[in-house]
């Protein structure tokens, strides 16, 4: 049984925190109205269609063979037993067409890709033909015609049709069907520009010279990481002292959309972040969820209209936090719709019953004997560990209140992003 995976409060829960589920709503509802823009198809992969892409033509434009070999009339094949010896007129070559028209007892040398000459219905494979001086015979094989190895023109796409909506991702085939459509550039949304600030005295920079009571900041790396990956510009504006004038400093000169702050989000001494937006006028639309880890995690909006996504300070706090809600809010202010990312995976251990918070336990993913996707909770799930998310393909997903589960049981997993 993974040790504390029931993941009981200890500490009563605030009136004010909400589910997981509200927080989500609440966060796309403070996100951003798309903002279009055009751009190369050659700088589009990984941006978001705020367009639909239409078909302006037939794909293929014409009825093309799908096979090298001689474009006949079926009409002059049938009933036959024998070889049938048609004479040659003509070559049909991908991107230079055969002009004329094939009569009775006449053959076009045809290859893959190119159109099928008119008075041609049936294209049989040079396998089963023989060709001679000005002739083509057809071997009995190549009688039967089982196929016509002709691609009808409009069979991958039809002119109209509509081959991808806003709020499509463009990945590498996406591109390719713009491109078979002909278009060199798209509409797509604008990035929005999210700002990271991680805070603490304790974090110094990776390659800097940490005191005995100091760690190397690791947060902020993943975060913007994600940023990048989900669509995002990301900005850093490095670690913030535990002051409310360094942090408001920081804060208030951050160019972005969202400004996303790393720690100082809880209630202790040192915990300033909240303070120091409160000096630019933060409107807070929760703070906290009823979850587990990320409780302290906080969403609103500043005066000036920035929006603020308070995480908390533990890196699995954190990085759960911004898959859940960071992502969520990336996502609808690129025009994404909501999506449903769970999958079921049968737990290969113990789990005891949840507590009244959810709980995301990080796991690993694999498949059983029999072929079934299982998936392993670590057996630390302590919230300060990197190294436990570093392995972590996905996270187990515990309903407040849940029921204990026993291996070979059902669960809720979220696949994570892994490149």
């Amino acid at each position: 049984m993974v040790p504390d995976a029931n993941l009981q409060d200890d500490v009563p829960l605030k009136p004010n925190l909400v589910t997981v589920a509200h927080a989500q709503y609440r966060v796309r509802a403070g996100a951003l109205p798309v903002v279009t823009e055009t751009v190369a198809l050659n700088k589009a992969l990984g941006r978001v269609l705020a367009q639909d892409v239409t078909a302006t033509r037939d794909q293929p434009p014409f009825n093309a063979s799908a096979m090298d070999g001689y474009a006949v009339r079926s009409a002059d094949l049938a009933r036959r037993v024998n070889p049938a010896t048609l004479k040659l007129i003509g070559e049909s070559q991908a991107g230079s067409a055969f002009g004329g028209i094939v009569h009775r007892n006449e053959a076009v040398r045809i290859f893959t890709g190119a159109t099928v000459p008119r008075g041609c219905d049936a294209v049989v494979i040079q396998e089963n033909t023989v060709a001679g001086d000005g002739t083509v015979t057809i071997q009995p094989d190549g009688l039967k015609l089982t196929r016509t190895h002709i691609r009808p023109a409009g069979q991958d796409f039809k002119s109209g049709e509509v081959l991808l909506k806003a709020g499509e991702r463009l990945d590498p085939w996406r591109l390719s069907l713009v491109a078979a459509a002909g278009l060199d550039r798209v509409a797509v949304a604008r990035r929005p520009v999210v700002a990271v600030l991680s805070t603490g005295d304790e974090l110094v920079p990776p390659g800097g010279e940490p005191d005995g009571d100091q760690i190397f900041e690791s947060g902020s790396h993943a975060i913007m990481a994600l940023i990048k990956q989900w669509g995002g510009k990301a900005v850093s504006l490095g670690v913030g002292a535990d002051t409310k004038k360094s942090l408001l400093k920081a804060l208030k000169g951050a160019e972005a959309d969202l400004i996303v702050t790393i720690g100082g989000a809880s209630v202790g001494d040192h915990d300033l972040v909240k303070p120091a937006l409160a000096k630019l006028g933060l409107d807070l639309a929760f703070d906290g969820i009823k979850v587990r880890p990320g409780k302290p995690t906080a969403f609103g909006q500043v005066k000036d209209g920035r929006r603020v996504l308070s995480l908390p300070g533990n890196p699995a706090s954190a990085f759960v936090m911004a898959q859940l809600m960071l992502k969520a809010w990336l996502e609808t202010s690129l025009g994404m719709p909501p999506r449903q990312d769970y999958a079921h995976a049968a737990t290969t251990v113990a789990i005891a019953a949840n507590g009244p918070r959810e709980a995301f336990l990080r796991g690993t993913c694999s498949l059983s004997s029999d072929g079934r996707m299982q998936v392993t909770p670590f057996s630390d799930q302590d919230s300060s560990l990197i190294t436990v998310f570093a392995r972590t393909d996905a996270l187990i997903h515990l309903p407040s209140g849940s029921e204990a589960k026993q291996p070979g049981d059902l669960v809720d997993i979220l696949p994570l992003d892994r490149l």
